[in-house]
């Protein structure tokens, strides 16, 4: 039956494609006064493709689909970026009529949602960082949306890790996609990053708040959505070249890409290559605390009139080192020899032990084909995680090799009476063994399956949506013996999970708008929470798992006020996340155990065992940017998130303390040049005095000076982009909230032990955008 069922579906999908016919889309982009605008770019997000006008204005598109409702996107410099909904169906030669202003990006589609759409109709709190934002002088991806976006937040170790966090939420409860699919990568570690290149993605969008309902489990705080470059027009190849060169830790960053399409036949590649050596504090530098990074990606595929196929596979490896001084030390830092550390030691790029390796291998099939009136995404993923801890040779102490397949399919229906329907289901297979000589967490398979139903409706200046989910999960751990005695229990816990959200917005007039979310989400314990049993070198503690864990369910609420005028543009939201079952683990006094090296030394570590309690998060962002004049911008960000452990009445660990960000722009016109600016920034942190002192200590507030300067040249049709930026120019002494080498980190090794956070960096970058055909 299921055979049947399965050859019967794709029947349906080859008569479908078959006879799909293709238009020639044609248009023009012209200013208020008729005038064309040359240069102006136009995309379909929904296919994939993007192309230019010509010196007339003029635009096609050739071989798109000769039906189906499609948001496309209009952008050029010094205008409003102007979206709509074109029915390919009702004719192919469009004009597009642009409003100045001094802020492009006023609508910005967000293609992380159930239904791609105009932000402003978008009920759900998002904020997109587009190409020249993210090339903005950041030591990793999740450092450049933690420098720019509200209610965004990292933990970082050094400078080669950093963990994102969103409205206080992090870990597993955080979803990064990348080309469509969930990033698998080990996420439940302290010391463990996201393994995506930093500059892969061409625009990123940051979804804050419970994203269950599209993603299933482990959206509870949030979905980064990485989105490489569009495809090309017909007959085009596009490229860029970039790198950058930052003095603190002797960061190196080189990226080259090239895209190109012929007559439908799409490709894409793309190398970058990081390097840096120690990092250095006002007080001195902190060793072995470098790292490299290589990325390999590529794009082979077809856009068709059926729509798109393309086949995505990339390659990450990065090599990072850790340091662990003797307590009380202070910045005397000693190698395992006995001598002192050298300025050369620290500007040696060569990596000592103990270091990590991880490698992410990634394959996946993204498609979305036009099937009767409606359309359907498919996207079927593989990915390879290893993870190496390496304490003092190439044979690894602990070895984490993940493999997990992925399908994900979302069905469109065509609007009927203002109501766009969508149903999807998505399934997850995982498989962990151990391959080094040390154990932390079992060898564990992992299943889900999930199914959504999700509606929008649009009438007059309101949106309304509505969508429920079902989830299953099935965790099951390996049972391992050490020396004759039980290491980890074997296990199998089932999760189900019923999930609902209900969104609404409203645009009072063109300038300003509401949006309001609620509802329900939930994340399965992982197995490391559920069955982990052993010293996580990382994090200098024991840790012992709970296979008799629950899920966690949340229950968030939030609301979103935007507004946008020729002199001012400013968002205000507040939200309040209640979770019940939050996994959390905890300390008790006097609970150690010692452990025997190989050498036959022993170390003393504190005893942390997973629970549950219950946990409230609510909090404020808000951004408000003035432009009195089209040259000047004057850019603020503010950021809290109060999170308490309601069961145990005491703050949750790694919060982040408030934050006002403050940034004047200046951006002169001068002649030969094009895009200059200037800038100052002011960042100020707050203290933060609510912590679990069961993990950490209270941190001082600080301030930091930030400045740049950057410019644009022509060479030859080529535009070149240079710049120049400083952080922390003052050479501050601090310590961030959420450094996982601050002050005070307590166990029964080290309960003293302080890096503090980098101090000045003077980061120099080039960027060459540039076309071949």
């Amino acid at each position: 039956m299921k055979l049947k069922l399965f050859i019967g579906m794709l029947l349906l999908l080859v008569q479908s494609i078959a006879f799909a016919d293709n238009i020639n889309l044609k248009g023009r982009v012209v200013d208020g006064n008729n005038q064309p605008l040359p240069g102006a770019t136009i995309t379909i997000p929904d296919l994939k493709i993007s192309t230019q006008t010509n010196v007339d204005g003029e635009f096609s598109f050739k071989a798109i689909p000769n039906r189906g409702k499609f948001l496309i996107q209009i952008q050029y410099v010094g205008f409003k970026t102007l979206t709509q909904v074109i029915d390919l169906a009702g004719g192919t030669d469009l004009t597009f009529k642009l409003q100045a202003s001094v802020i492009e990006a006023r609508e910005v589609v967000i293609t992380g949602t159930p239904i791609s759409g105009n932000n402003r109709q978008n009920s759900t709190s998002v904020s997109a960082l587009n190409r020249e934002e993210l090339l903005r002088p950041a030591t990793n991806l999740i450092d450049a949306l933690a420098k720019q976006v509200p209610g965004v937040s990292q933990i970082t170790t050094g400078q080669g890790i950093s963990k994102p966090v969103i409205r206080g939420l992090s870990y597993n409860r955080v979803v990064t996609l990348n080309d469509g699919i969930k990033q698998q990568g080990q996420q439940w570690g302290d010391e463990h990053g996201v393994e995506v290149d930093q500059y892969g993605a061409d625009r990123v969008e940051v979804l804050r708040g419970a994203a269950s309902l599209l993603y299933g489990s482990d959206a509870l705080g949030g979905v980064i959505n990485l989105l490489e470059p569009l495809t090309p027009a017909d007959g085009q190849i596009r490229g860029e070249f970039l790198t950058n060169y930052s003095t603190n830790n002797g960061l190196t960053g080189s990226s080259l890409m090239l895209t190109g399409n012929e007559n439908g036949f799409v490709w894409r590649g793309r190398g970058s290559y990081k390097n840096a050596y120690s990092f250095k504090t006002p007080s001195g530098y902190f060793p072995n605390s470098g790292f490299n990074e290589t990325n390999l990606s590529g794009m082979l595929g077809l856009n068709k009139n059926w729509g798109y196929s393309h086949i995505n596979f990339s390659y990450y490896k990065n090599n990072i080192g850790f340091f662990d001084p003797e307590p009380g030390s202070g910045y005397n830092f000693l190698k395992e020899d006995g001598e002192a550390f050298t300025d050369a030691d620290y500007k040696n790029r060569k990596l000592l032990f103990p270091r990590q390796d991880i490698r992410h291998y990634k394959i996946n099939w993204d498609n979305n084909i036009i099937v009767g009136s409606g359309h359907l995404k498919l996207n079927f993923g593989y990915q390879k995680n290893q993870r190496r801890e390496l304490e003092d040779s190439l044979d690894p102490s602990l070895f984490f090799d993940l493999n997990t397949y992925s399908g994900d399919a979302k069905y469109y229906l065509p609007e009927s009476n203002g109501w766009q329907p969508v149903f999807g289901a998505s399934t997850e297979i995982g498989h962990s063994v151990n391959k080094g000589a040390e154990f932390l967490i079992p060898d564990y398979d992992t299943y889900g399956i999930g199914a959504f139903a999700y509606a929008k409706k649009a009438w007059g200046k309101n949106t309304f949506n509505v969508g429920v989910r079902y989830d299953y999960r099935k965790n099951t751990g390996k049972e391992l013996l050490e020396d004759g005695e039980e290491k980890f229990g074997a296990f199998t816990n089932k999760f189900s999970n019923v999930s609902g959200a209900l969104g609404y917005t409203h645009e009072f007039n063109d300038k300003l708008n509401f949006k309001a979310n609620a509802g329900s989400a939930f994340r399965a314990p992982n197995p490391a929470e559920l069955a982990s049993n052993g010293v996580h070198e990382g994090t200098f503690r024991y840790e012992i798992g709970n296979s008799n864990l629950s899920p966690e369910r949340s229950y968030q609420a939030d609301a979103t006020l935007e507004y946008d005028d020729k002199f001012l543009s400013a968002s205000a939201s507040i939200y309040n996340n209640y979770i019940h079952n939050f996994i959390y683990s905890s300390h008790t006094p006097g609970d150690i155990r010692e452990e025997t090296a190989a050498d036959g030394s022993t170390s003393s570590y504190d005893v942390y065992h997973y629970g549950q309690v219950n946990a409230n998060l609510y909090g404020f962002e808000g951004s408000l940017t003035l432009h009195p004049v089209s040259f000047i911008h004057f850019e603020n960000v503010f950021g809290y998130v109060h999170a308490q452990n309601t069961t145990l009445n005491r703050p949750l660990a790694f919060i982040p303390a408030g934050s006002l960000r403050n940034t004047l722009r200046f951006e002169p016109n001068i002649r030969g040049l094009k895009q200059s600016f200037i800038y100052v920034g002011i960042d100020n942190f707050f203290k933060q005095g609510r912590f679990d002192s069961t993990f950490e200590t209270a941190t001082s507030g600080y301030t930091l000076l930030n400045a740049g300067v950057g410019t644009t040249v022509n060479l030859g049709k080529q535009p070149l982009k240079l710049y120049v930026s400083g952080n922390n120019l003052l050479d501050k002494k601090y310590y961030d909230a959420l450094s996982r080498l601050k002050a005070g980190r307590i166990s029964t090794e080290d309960p003293t032990f302080g890096i503090y956070n980098p101090g000045r960096n003077i980061t120099f970058g080039v960027y060459l955008p540039f076309s071949i055909k």
